[in-house]
């Protein structure tokens, strides 16, 4: 289930083929799942609800063959690693992995490995490697102290990554979190600008917002449903990571990647104390050598005075909005450690409010 089979066109600018960040040519995620044992927490042992999706920019060796990029970060209660090596460099040199709070460094380490086994000469005779690895907390309904997701998790997450359509919810990192106190999880969305000459596309992992906050396409859905399905958990993360095929630089990145958090804001929240609320954006368009022939080259960047970053700007807003009223829609109920139930949000009730606010017809 997404968002556009309630009968809905969220946003003005065209979804790509499979409205998803895979649209972007290159791109491809994979996830790993990890669904184990009943009953009350054991740490160290279970239940685990849990997982680890990766992000990967083009199907090279990213270590060699960097892309440009930039971060963002809106709320920085969290945890996140290689983005002072991004903000100074401009780049991404491995897989962008998501997955939950105490498994960041595990997690780090495998993607490490990973880079290590196909670049053997990294902190011999080439220079060190910055994993990026961001997540959510999903605690709640998982053990989280037992950390995991390690090197096999990590690895087949990566080479199992595709490009075409993702899957969406209780998938990968998004397997034990949340979205506004309903079930979340994983979901994406792209969006077209210049008759399909660029496209930009967002994958999101959600674990943010209290229910009163939750607006979908604007109807204050949320403040309707208080008494339905409550969990414990409140206000948490978001991980938001846009890609696109428009030559953008390092710098015009960082702003496509803070209008992302327009789109987060579009559903509600208001990026809370205890957040961790992180962009990440990479563009394809080009390759940066690890190695370089020359030390001058010449190369073309999208011009700023022009309609055509104000529409990439949109698409940033409408894909991550879209992309988190997806991975809403998409998940499923879940009950984890200690019987802790995330309740996924009603259907019917989400259509009735939103005919209510003439936000679909009947």
């Amino acid at each position: 289930m997404r968002l556009r089979d309630f009968g809905v066109v969220p946003g003005d600018l065209p979804p790509g083929t499979y409205n998803a960040i895979t649209d972007v040519p290159g791109v491809r995620v994979g996830h790993t799942t990890l669904i184990k044992g009943e009953g009350a927490l054991v740490p160290g042992q279970g239940p685990l609800r849990t997982g680890v999706t990766a992000i990967l920019p083009h199907d090279g060796n990213l270590y060699r063959e960097k892309v440009a990029a930039a971060v963002y970060t809106l709320n920085g209660f969290g945890k996140a690693t290689a983005f002072e090596q991004i903000r100074e460099r401009g780049v991404i040199e491995t897989p962008i992995v998501l997955t939950n709070t105490l498994n960041v460094w595990r997690a780090a380490d495998a993607v490490v490995s990973y880079m290590l086994h196909d670049n053997p000469d990294i902190g011999i005779a080439a220079a060190t490697v910055g994993p990026v690895v961001l997540e959510c907390n999903d605690g709640f309904v998982n053990d989280l102290q037992g950390r995991h997701v390690g090197v096999v998790e990590v690895w087949s997450a990566i080479e199992s990554a595709a490009s075409g359509p993702v899957v969406e919810g209780n998938v990968g990192a998004g397997t034990g979190t949340v979205c506004y106190q309903f079930k979340g999880g994983i979901g994406t969305a792209s969006r077209r600008v210049l008759d399909g000459e660029y496209t930009v596309g967002a994958l999101v992992q959600t674990n943010m917002g209290l229910r009163a906050e939750l607006r979908v396409l604007g109807a204050p859905v949320g403040k309707h449903m208080l008494e339905q399905y409550m969990p414990q958990p409140g206000a948490g993360s978001v991980i938001m990571v846009l890609a696109t095929d428009a030559p953008l630089t390092a710098r015009q990145l960082r702003r496509l990647a803070t209008r992302g958090a327009l789109g987060l804001a579009r559903t509600g929240t208001t990026s809370h104390d205890q957040s961790g609320d992180f962009l990440v954006a990479f563009s394809t368009a080009r390759r940066f050598p690890h190695t370089p022939e020359a030390h001058v080259e010449t190369t073309a960047h999208l011009h700023e005075n022009t309609r055509a970053i104000d529409l990439l700007f949109q698409a940033a807003v409408e894909s991550v909005e879209e992309a988190i009223l997806n991975a809403l829609v998409a998940a499923e109920t879940l009950t984890g450690r200690d019987g802790n139930t995330l309740h996924a949000i009603p259907h019917d009730e989400l259509r009735h409010w939103l005919r209510h606010y003439r936000v679909i017809d009947g």
